[in-house]
Order: C-alpha cells, then sequence, then structure tokens
C-alpha cells in the first residue's frame, strides 16, 4: 500500500524521526523537505536546465557533423542514461556529449571519427576516448568496430582525385575486402 502522508517515529534519545521517503521516476530516493520549502522542485529544475543544455549542443555537434534526427535523439536517450547513472559528475559535459554522439555513430555505423569530433571541440582525442569507453562499459552499450569500408569515399573525395574518384575508392575497397577475409581489417 502507497501512501502519501508523513509518519513520525520516536527515537531511542526522545527525538522524533520521519519515516519514509520520496520516490522519483527520474532518479533514486530523495529525503524528504519539509521545511525547505524555497528549495522544493529545485533538483528538477536544475536537470530539465541539463537536459535542454546538452540537447542544444548535441544538435549543434549533430549539425556539424551532418547527422540525421535519430541519431541526435539517441544520442540524446544516451545522455540521459548517463545523467541518470550520475556519470556526469566529475567529467566536462562537452567530452560526456561529445561520446554519447560516438556511441551513436559506432551503433548506428555512420561514418564519424572520434577524431572528427575532437577536432570540433579542439579536445584531446584520448580524453574523449577515454569518456567513451567509460560510458560504453558502464551503460552496457554494445559499440561494435566501425567498417573501414564507411571511411573509404569520404577520403578519396578529400584527396581530390577528380575523375578517377571511383576508381581509387574500388580499388581501396576491394583492398580491404581481401584484409577482411585474412582478418587484418581492424
Amino acid at each position: 500500500i502507497i501512501v502519501s502522508e508523513v509518519e513520525f517515529m520516536e527515537s531511542g534519545g526522545g527525538g522524533s524521526l520521519a519515516v519514509g521517503q520520496f520516490v522519483s521516476s527520474e532518479g533514486g530516493a530523495k529525503l524528504p523537505s519539509f521545511g525547505d520549502t524555497h528549495l522544493s522542485g529545485m533538483g528538477r529544475e536544475s536537470r530539465a536546465q541539463t537536459l535542454q543544455r546538452a540537447r542544444l549542443h548535441i544538435n549543434t555537434l549533430g549539425q556539424q557533423l551532418q547527422m540525421n534526427r535519430h541519431c541526435l535523439d539517441t544520442a540524446l536517450n544516451f545522455y540521459k542514461m548517463a545523467l541518470t547513472k550520475h556519470l556526469t559528475r566529475g567529467r566536462k559535459s562537452a567530452h560526456v556529449i561529445a561520446a554519447c554522439i560516438y556511441l551513436v555513430c559506432r551503433t548506428e555505423g555512420t561514418p564519424h571519427m572520434l577524431l572528427d569530433l575532437s577536432d570540433l571541440l579542439q579536445v584531446n582525442v584520448y580524453v574523449l576516448g577515454r569518456t567513451f569507453l567509460v560510458l560504453a562499459r558502464e551503460l552496457c552499450i554494445n559499440a561494435p568496430a566501425i567498417d573501414p569500408c564507411l571511411y573509404i569515399p569520404r577520403f578519396a573525395q578529400m584527396l581530390e582525385f577528380g575523375d578517377k574518384n571511383h576508381d581509387v575508392a574500388m580499388t581501396a575497397m576491394r583492398l580491404v575486402q581481401r584484409m577482411k577475409r585474412d582478418e587484418m581489417h581492424t
């Protein structure tokens, strides 16, 4: 039976204690706040502001990387999971957001590298990599290795081979396919 009343109990020293706790769907148990009405709800508002800022940063980075709406929504969900498990504490929010976006890139198989996010944020790639590994492990998300064939058209385009662009990309694809057969592609 769930009741919404406060029960008081007498302690051994003659004092009284409040029994019970407030349980929120957003997180774990919270201690009851009886007299601090000026602070009530502050945690919820702060969480909403944090999520709003995260949504804005994810959308900004996602637009720069030309990611679709589904990927950005998934990245926000990963961020919410990290926030719920307190994985954002002690880490810069930009690093956690970038790691969430890279988690989506790995799970969805988009042709983005951690180095791309590192360049956008002007952050050491190893710092982002460490944050990514912690999130993947703690959130129990299997981030499969990216197929190197995804990057070939992108790099061939950047190298500007002109009318030979397609031929170079196809040769590189055949090389990678051959390396896959020998299990040396990753």
